[in-house]
Order: C-alpha cells, then sequence, then structure tokens
C-alpha cells in the first residue's frame, strides 16, 4: 500500500484550486494500492489559499504567514494513516513545501529551487516509507 499526493489523483487541493493529474497515481489508485491524502486540507487549510514555500527551513506563505507548525502537525497525521495502513511507499507532488522530495521551491514564488525536503516527505522519510515524486514514477 502507498500514499499518495491527492493532487496526483487529480483531487483539486493545491493552494490554487488545482490539480495535477498523473495517470500512473490515479490507476494505483483504482486498483486499490494507493490512498490519496493532502496534508495540507486534512487538517485544515482552505483550497483556494496562499501559496506556501519554503524559507531557511520554515513553510511562509506569500503573504508572510509562517504555517510551519501547522505543516509538522499535518505531516504527523499522513505519517499514522502511512502506518494504519502498513504503507513502506509514498509518491508525492514534486517541488511542494509539504510533499516535495530532494527539491522543493524557495520561497522567492519565482519557481527557483533549492536542495530540501517538503515537511511530509522529511517526516515519512525518517519513519522508512520509501518517498519519490510522481517524476521517479
Amino acid at each position: 500500500m502507498k500514499i499518495v499526493s491527492a493532487c496526483l489523483a487529480g483531487i483539486n487541493c493545491q493552494w490554487n484550486w488545482k490539480s495535477k493529474p498523473c495517470e500512473k497515481v490515479i490507476e494505483l489508485i483504482k486498483k486499490g494500492q494507493a490512498i490519496p491524502v493532502c496534508p495540507e486540507q486534512l487538517w485544515g487549510l482552505t483550497t483556494p489559499r496562499s501559496p506556501a514555500e519554503l524559507k531557511n527551513g520554515k513553510v511562509i506563505t506569500k503573504d508572510w504567514v509562517d504555517l510551519t507548525s501547522q505543516f509538522e502537525k499535518w505531516s504527523q497525521e499522513v505519517l499514522k494513516i502511512a502506518k494504519a495502513f502498513n504503507c513502506n511507499e509514498a509518491i508525492l507532488k514534486a517541488r511542494s513545501p509539504s510533499c516535495g522530495v530532494g527539491k522543493v521551491y524557495d520561497w522567492t514564488f519565482s519557481g527557483k529551487l533549492i536542495d530540501w525536503d517538503g515537511v511530509t516527505a522529511k517526516l515519512l522519510k525518517t519513519n522508512n516509507i520509501k518517498v519519490k515524486t510522481e517524476d521517479e514514477i
């Protein structure tokens, strides 16, 4: 069983009320092999919402709201779901401040990337869950 970013399943949960459907992820869900989750939506952020990126390890919205503690809390809930369903792998949205793996946006909102893991990706990795993005499947 896998955890997958809900936006990759075609669910409009990104900050701009859009999704990034990935056919391979959708097929996993249809086969009952994956559970879609959106850390931000699961535990309180509305959609649409102000975009957020990582700045010095903190999750900051474009209008300067620090959401770091909320992202950390929501990531713990995703981890609980992963453990409850014996998930050993996650396919997460590339470059996201929550789900990005290896590279995330740098808070200039210009598309520039930095070497970092999103909050949820980092937590899942530290709990021995293999994490990759849609770019790697």
